[in-house]
């Protein structure tokens, strides 16, 4: 399965595509490349200071899913 690009967005169409397993996986790889940008934009060691917001973002739209599909199972 292919990660978000550096250079843009996820598109909430793109996340909807993925599988729970490929969600979950998802969102743990955004979570520790926000957690190293994070550290690398304290040490001024990062050019792109968007990415924080880009990956935050995609942390955001991944939960949101996640949460969608749960709650939709829990109604059925």
């Amino acid at each position: 399965h292919a990660l978000p690009t550096g250079n843009r967005a996820m598109k909430p169409a793109e996340i909807r595509e993925k599988t729970d397993a490929e969600l979950e996986e998802l969102d743990k790889t955004l979570a520790r490349d926000l957690f190293k940008s994070r550290f690398a934009n304290y040490s001024n060691q990062l050019d792109d200071t968007d990415k924080l917001r880009r990956l935050r973002q995609d942390v955001a739209r991944v939960k949101t899913v996640k949460n969608e599909r749960a709650r939709d199972s829990a109604k059925k």
